[in-house]
């Protein structure tokens, strides 16, 4: 089966620098706008976009201290589907291995994060996350 062309694509290179996750949350209210999400979807995505470039700035220990990130919308005539690629070219971790927070253990502990890959989960319809020697890669998408 064929992979279906985008209807669209943007790319950004970001430096791994204080707000930056701010530039991929406005190319990615831009495009599912014009996908035709609702506001509260349009939240959803912007935040998601926010928690996984934060996610990459913060444990990917990247040499080259950048993030990829890839905007595509689908849609046969018209948009319906938008999916964002987030790449760091970092170490990499065991997806196995992410440990699933717990509120009860959350609130009484020093440490309250922990909940990035979680809240992208919640708020994206499907998510696809590959980690390894290569870095990581965060595959989101969301329909109209």
């Amino acid at each position: 089966m064929a992979t279906p062309t985008p209807l669209r694509e943007v790319t950004l290179v970001l430096p791994m620098a204080p707000d930056m996750e701010l530039v991929a949350s406005q190319a990615a209210s831009a495009l599912a706008g014009w996908v035709g999400m609702s506001s509260d979807r349009v939240d959803e995505v912007r935040m998601a976009v926010v928690e996984a470039c934060i996610n990459a700035f913060e444990h990917s220990h990247s040499e080259e201290r950048r993030v990829d990130i890839t905007f595509r919308v689908f849609g046969d005539a018209s948009p319906e589907r938008l999916e964002i690629v987030v790449h760091d070219n970092g170490i990499g971790f065991a997806v196995s291995d992410v440990e699933e927070p717990k509120i009860e253990k959350k609130l009484r502990g020093d440490r309250k994060r922990g909940w990035g890959l979680r809240i992208i989960q919640g708020l994206m319809d499907e998510v696809q996350i590959r980690s390894g020697d290569q870095g990581t890669t965060v595959t989101m998408s969301k329909s109209r």
